[in-house]
């Protein structure tokens, strides 16, 4: 996941360096900011004691992904080469989580890669999450709203379909291939990945960081 550093406080906007503080809570990463000393929540982005505590660093569209998939949509991309190990965590094994603070919605992978697209509303926000059919690895949340429209998609020989109107759109990038709209882009929404309660990672995660949330499954709104 990917936050914005910047808070706002009497004196402006302050953007924040942070550390990694070395304990966890509710097994997943703490920080600590080295301006105040507040503990943060890695998956919350949120301040959880110190002069901070309560504040919400605002989160960004970001991918949880393999090299090679991001490199292939993103060829300019620059990267800090620094050694380190593979990495023995599997994309189907998370949850996609979107977080919208009132409401949080968890999207097994490995049950989005059964229909290509989950068509949903959180928090008034008619959004889809798509799992890409031709590289695994690569999935996005868009919403699905241009101007006055929504679309309904369905995933059909690779592209995003929209059920009423038949507009395509690219399933990476949002882009609509044809129809009135073509060329414009469906907006990205900000989603993260996490492990879901229990399971093979044995890891409660989801469940303890959002226990107001639900999670989709195949047929369900």
């Amino acid at each position: 996941m990917v936050h914005r550093r910047s808070v706002s406080g009497d004196n402006g906007t302050e953007d924040l360096v942070f550390g990694n503080q070395g304990a966890l809570w509710n097994n997943a990463m703490t920080w600590w900011d080295h301006s105040t000393g507040s503990i943060w929540s890695q998956p919350l982005g949120e301040a959880l004691a110190g002069p901070l505590k309560g504040r919400k660093l605002e989160l960004l569209p970001s991918q949880f992904t393999t090299w090679g998939s991001w490199r292939a949509e993103h060829p300019e991309t620059l990267a800090l080469d620094a050694p380190g190990d593979p990495t023995g965590f599997d994309l189907k094994d998370f949850l996609i989580v979107v977080d919208f603070s009132d409401d949080v919605r968890g999207y097994p992978i490995s049950d989005l890669r059964q229909v290509g697209v989950a068509n949903d509303v959180v928090a008034g926000v008619e959004l889809a999450v798509v799992s890409d059919p031709d590289e695994p690895q690569r999935w996005a949340v868009f919403s699905r709203r241009l101007d006055d429209t929504v679309f309904e998609f369905e995933m059909v020989d690779g592209v995003l379909r929209d059920l009423e109107s038949g507009v395509a759109f690219d399933p990476t990038t949002g882009r609509a291939l044809d129809g009135e709209h073509a060329d414009r882009f469906l907006n990205r929404l900000p989603a993260l990945t996490s492990f879901p309660g229990g399971g093979p990672t044995k890891v409660p995660i989801f469940d303890a960081h959002w226990p107001q949330g639900s999670v989709w499954r195949p047929g369900s709104r």
